[in-house]
């Protein structure tokens, strides 16, 4: 997990803002959502959903050229866990 880094707000025309800092990598001008629960501010990049779906179908029609193993499923060595006290 990521140390918090602290900055100030500042008046930005009748907003308030928040400059991020470069290491955040959000692209300038990139379209973001805003999510407050309490005290918790959460910005998410908005991502482009015919966009994600394109690439989630060339993923699967990747992996459909790719095929299944020959052999099918490739048998592995059995795994035992050991006792550990406390556990069910």
């Amino acid at each position: 997990m990521n140390k918090p880094v602290h900055t100030k707000t500042f008046k930005s025309g009748n907003s308030v803002a928040v400059r991020l800092p470069k290491g955040f990598a959000i692209p300038a001008e990139a379209e973001v959502e805003l999510e407050k629960s309490g005290d918790t501010v959460t910005i998410r990049v908005t991502r482009d959903r015919e966009e994600v779906r394109r690439q989630l179908k060339a993923l699967c029609d990747d992996l459909a050229a790719i095929g299944r193993p020959s052999d099918g499923v490739q048998a592995r060595d059995p795994f035992e866990f050991p006792d550990r006290k406390g556990l069910l």
